[in-house]
């Protein structure tokens, strides 16, 4: 995504995640730059990267980590979004998911 939503919520700004109409309205930027860079691989950080790519909403868990294929055959690396990793409260789990890809 070219473009972040905010919320405000006293002096903080949180990030608010795009609709799919807004990760659409990107998707030609993305596009344009698959072109010019040829990635041999792409990581996707998170279910709104993953359907930027993908054209479709992944299942970030049991997909994480799998090569999979956009529909215009390019592979993405599918994984968790960090802020997933900040947000776990467990310490043994968030080793864990550190850990995993």
């Amino acid at each position: 995504m070219k473009h972040f939503k905010h919320e405000h919520r006293g002096k903080r700004r949180l990030h608010k995640t795009p609709n799919a109409g807004e990760v659409q309205a990107c998707r030609w930027w993305l596009d344009h730059e698959r072109k010019l860079v040829k990635p041999r691989l792409i990581l996707a950080l998170g279910a709104t990267a993953g359907l930027s790519l993908l054209g479709r909403r992944p299942v970030v868990k049991p997909e994480r980590g799998r090569v999979l294929e956009t529909p215009d055959g390019d592979r993405v690396l599918l994984t968790v979004h960090p802020s997933y990793l900040l947000r776990l409260q467990d310490v043994d789990t968030r080793l864990r998911e550190r850990m995993a890809l």
